[in-house]
């Protein structure tokens, strides 16, 4: 593998943990509210990116390359809001597409249609989040206080289901 490409997905993985930190926060805040649902959805979302960055190791294990784990930043703690929160998720999302996109870019200027064929899951797994966040804020924004329990509710039927295993 081109080494610009090892680094940039090192590089990636490392952003993946990272990421998994930031909703781990936003699940220590939303817990303080009493909001066990939401607190579930983004315990959820935690382990989604775990799974993410071990997509990442083992792929580049697959082919032969090392992985360097490092540090991170300490993720944002504090919120004025759920709405707040989920906005900052979306926005992140977008960053995390657009870092995909840049590894697709290296993939493409050094012809490696291997991992081209491994970052389209990305591609298609950033779709989904974005999305998915994009929903929620516009279900937050409508509904009240009352209307916030119900959304609760439903988010405590979110189950994990491991991306990197499927059929």
């Amino acid at each position: 593998m081109d080494k610009k490409l090892v680094n940039a997905i090192n590089v990636q993985l490392n952003f993946e943990i990272e990421s998994a930190h930031i909703y781990l926060a936003m699940a220590g805040y939303v817990a303080t509210l009493g909001l066990d649902g939401f607190e579930n959805w983004f315990m959820i979302q935690y382990e989604e990116e775990l799974a993410h960055a071990k997509k990442f190791i083992r792929y580049l294990n697959e082919r032969g390359e090392r992985v360097h784990i490092t540090g991170f930043e300490t993720p944002q703690n504090d919120f004025d809001s759920l709405l707040e929160a989920f906005e900052i998720s979306l926005n992140h999302e977008k960053k995390v597409t657009s870092r995909i996109n840049n590894l697709m870019k290296i993939a493409g200027e050094t012809n490696d249609y291997a991992a081209i064929s491994f970052l389209n899951w990305y591609v298609d797994e950033q779709v989904e989040e974005e999305d998915t966040f994009s929903s929620l804020i516009d279900k937050i924004k409508l509904v009240k206080d009352a209307g916030l329990y119900m959304l609760d509710k439903e988010m405590e039927s979110r189950v994990f289901v491991d991306p990197t295993t499927e059929a």
